[in-house]
């Protein structure tokens, strides 16, 4: 019989990074409020985490990123104004933000990496298996990936991880699962884990993406990990411990992704994501469509 684990509630962002990849827009606006058509990136981030049945948000974030909280509160002189113009349509927009979930704050003092700011919300989470959901990765709420990994772990107790195969020459810029096939189609059990390593010393083409749900076991490893790959607290280091030994912390499997992923962390990818995301709007996609084969046409007769 399959044994049933606590209900998970809590999820964890980790929001203190720099943003160095998008400088100058960065200098003063965290990079997690950085628009995706016309809302934050930050926001899609929450709403996955609602989605999927988990109200009680703890945002791990740093200097410069009281945006953030702003973001997700309530501000009274645009809630009138809109009020008083009768702009019923824009003032449910702005509400919508600040009514998604319970927001909790706590600062990373230090930039020591994942490792180090998951560390940081373990007063808030306790002993509780929890979600983290890291803000550079947009997932289709369409592709409900989260709630898949939620039921594994339920069922199975321990971690689970998300992962997505990537080209081999892609494999070096994400952690990489060493997996065993299980009855489940999209479901591997995890025996091994590299941060970033070298093509040729990859132990599968499974890359980590930005989902985990975590054995609170994981705070006790993470307090004694050492600086790793980029003088950094890896998450990627504790899991591995875990992997070594399950009575720790339980099993560590992992849910291979074949949905709808948008990476917001790089330049490129964050304009592919904002394009893409137009095009499926109904209130813009038709006419921004035209506008792309438009424009797409008129780049190739240049060429």
């Amino acid at each position: 019989m399959t044994q049933s684990h606590p209900r998970i509630s809590k999820a964890v962002i980790p929001a203190a990074g720099l943003g160095t990849r998008f400088l100058p827009a960065t200098k003063a606006t965290p990079k997690e409020m950085l628009p995706v058509v016309d809302k934050p990136a930050i926001q899609y981030v929450v709403e996955e985490a609602v989605s999927a049945g988990l109200d009680d948000v703890l945002m791990i974030t740093g200097r410069n990123k009281r945006p953030l909280e702003d973001h997700f509160d309530r501000n009274y002189e645009l809630e009138s104004a809109l009020g008083k113009k009768g702009d019923a349509e824009r003032l449910a927009k702005v509400q919508e933000s600040s009514d998604l979930a319970t927001m909790h704050y706590v600062r990373q003092g230090d930039p020591r990496g994942l490792g180090h700011a998951v560390l940081c919300a373990a007063p808030h989470v306790g002993r509780e298996p929890f979600a983290v959901l890291l803000g550079d990765d947009l997932i289709d709420p369409r592709d409900p990936l989260l709630q898949r990994m939620i039921e594994i772990q339920e069922r199975h107790g321990g971690s689970v991880i998300a992962l997505m195969e990537v080209a081999p020459e892609q494999i070096h810029l994400y952690g990489c699962a060493a997996v065993e096939a299980t009855a489940e189609g999209d479901v591997v059990r995890v025996t091994g884990l590299v941060e970033k390593p070298d093509p040729a010393d990859a132990p599968s083409g499974y890359a980590v993406i930005g989902r985990y749900v975590l054995d609170p076991h994981i705070f006790d490893i993470l307090r004694k990990t050492e600086p790793g790959r980029g003088g950094e607290i890896q998450l990627t280091d504790a899991l591995q411990q875990l992997t070594e030994d399950e009575k720790v912390g339980g099993p560590v499997h992992g849910v291979v992704f074949k949905g709808r992923r948008y990476d917001t962390g790089d330049r490129g990818d964050y304009l592919r994501a904002i394009v893409r995301l137009a095009c499926e709007r109904e209130d813009l996609g038709p006419d921004f469509r035209a506008w792309l084969r438009s424009y797409v046409a008129e780049e190739m007769q240049q060429r």
